[in-house]
Order: structure tokens, then sequence, then C-alpha cells
């Protein structure tokens, strides 16, 4: 299958390198320096299972897209409509999409520029690029799909490339589920610059944590999310699973780069409002956040 990842960034590297790793033909779409990197010398995987270069096709034009079966969109939340004209004429007619960001939304925003086929997914994996073309897998890999017409396809795929993948009917609650961790460990491993363990061990965060799960729940209900029963007990397990990792929240910033944090805690917010439920933790959190935004814009990385 011909495959082109729309934002080659730690997410999108990750998976289309086990896919080309698995002898799918995968073109990676992303900035200069990591396409310059992944054509001289490959994708650098780095994992516990493997470590070595990975063959791939690289590029930073959207037109890299052309003629490929499926895509996975891995480009930040703020750019999805703007990624997904750029890939619009470069589109065959029957290729299939797979959103692979943060947020509740991207979905739903991408159908309204793109007539293919657009499926929601909720990712679950540690990682981070340590270098030009080089991607580190720190823990996990599972993917939760919407169920479509093509999903059972692009599920044998992924499954056949080492990629655990679920099939969902409740999409939307379970992207809220991945949204009601992100509005914790996000801004919380940004702010402190902590991975998530020693994060989780600091005196009161898990009153922190509480609060902030408190908000994103009632916000959720109100919109009609079903949230799990034990959704405090599934953010308090990132510790464990991810330990040695820091939020893309964090990793962003330490770049210099924007964030994705409007479309994390920021929503919470503004879906708050509509309902006229207060979320005092959650605006916290996103107003720090623009702030440190703020901070490293001006150049300056001083606490």
């Amino acid at each position: 299958m011909r495959i082109a990842v729309m934002g080659a960034g730690a997410i999108g590297c990750y998976f289309g390198g086990l896919l080309a790793k698995a002898g799918h033909d995968v073109t990676l779409i992303g900035r200069a320096q990591h396409v310059d990197a992944v054509r001289a010398n490959g994708l650098l995987f780095e994992s516990k299972a493997f470590h070595g270069h990975i063959p791939l096709s690289a590029t930073t034009e959207p037109s890299g897209v052309a003629g490929a079966d499926l895509i996975l969109f891995s480009v930040k939340s703020a750019d999805t409509e703007k990624a997904g004209a750029e890939i619009l004429p470069h589109l065959t007619p029957d290729a299939a999409i797979l959103c692979l960001q943060n947020g509740v939304d991207n979905a739903e925003r991408l159908r309204t520029v793109v007539p293919q086929t657009v499926i929601a997914s909720a990712v679950y994996v540690a990682t981070e690029m340590a270098g030009p073309g080089h991607v580190k897998h720190n823990g996990r890999g599972e993917l939760a799909i919407e169920n479509s017409p093509v999903t059972p396809k692009i599920v044998e795929l992924l499954k056949a490339s080492a990629i655990p993948t679920t099939v969902s009917d409740r999409v939307r609650d379970v992207l809220w589920t991945k949204l009601i961790t992100n509005c914790v460990v996000n801004p919380l491993s940004a702010l402190s610059d902590l991975s998530y363990r020693p994060l989780m061990q600091v005196e009161g965060m898990d009153v922190v944590v509480k609060g902030v799960i408190a908000e994103c729940c009632m916000v959720a209900r109100a919109l009609g999310v079903s949230v799990p029963a034990n959704i405090e007990e599934i953010v308090l397990s990132i510790p464990k699973t991810m330990p040695h990792q820091k939020s893309s929240t964090a990793q962003d910033l330490a770049r210099g780069k924007p964030t994705e944090i409007d479309y994390l805690n920021g929503y919470v917010v503004r879906e708050g409002s509509k309902l006229c439920i207060p979320t005092p933790m959650n605006l916290t959190l996103h107003a720090l956040v623009k702030a440190r935004e703020a901070q490293t814009a001006n150049g300056s990385t001083a606490p």
C-alpha cells in the first residue's frame, strides 16, 4: 500500500516508520531539516524492539500525498484546515485520511475541507524527535480508530505492521478520554519541565489533577459524552506506562514552537463557557502555557 504522512513529526515518523519497516511504500512530508536527514540516511528509528535506519521517501511538499491510498494526518491542530487545503489538489478520490492528532474535533474540521474519507483516532504513544530524521519511542504505541466502511482494511494493515489497533463506534467518547488525560499531563509537564513520574510525585499534585479532571468531566457530560467511571485511574496510570516521557506541550516549549494548548485545556474552557460551566483550573493552566509561549517567542527561556 502507498502511504503518505502529512506532518512528519514524532507521531507521524513513528507510525510511518513502522509501516515502512513492514514493507509499505511510505513518504514523509515534513520540515526541511528532517527531510534532508531522511533522504541522506533513512529514518533513524530508536525503540526497545528495533534501533536502526529505515529507508523511505521524504519531501517538504504537500504533493507528496499524490497517489497515496492512506494518508496519516499528524499536523498540529492549529494547522488542520490549512494542511487539508494544501493536500486537497493532490489526493486521489478514494484516498483515506487517518487523523493522528491531539484534540477532539480535528476530523470534523478536516471534513469541511476535503471530501475524501476522514477517520478520527485516539493515539496512545510516547515518542519524540531526538534529532533531525531521528525518532525515539519511549512507550506504548496503540491506536483506537473510528469505525467506517474502510476501517477494517486499515486495521488489518496497521496490525500487520506491529501497530496495536482497536475500533470504536463511539470514537468521540474515546477522544474525550484522551483529551482529559492531555488536559492534565500536557500543561503540568510543560510548566514544570518534568516527565510524568516525577511530576505526579510532587506534593499536592493529586489534588490539582483531580480538579482538572472534574472540570473536564462536567463539560464532557453536558455535551453528551460518556466519560469512563474510572477516568481518574486512567489518567493516573500514565506515569506507570510512560514514566520518563515529557508531554508534547513541554517538547514544543523547549523548541520555542507554538503549542496545542488552545485545542486541549483551551477547548474545554471555550466549551465550558458556552455551557455556563466554570473551568477555572483549566483556564489557569491554559493561560500559564500561553504565557510561556509568549516568553519563548520573545527569545527567553528563563523561568
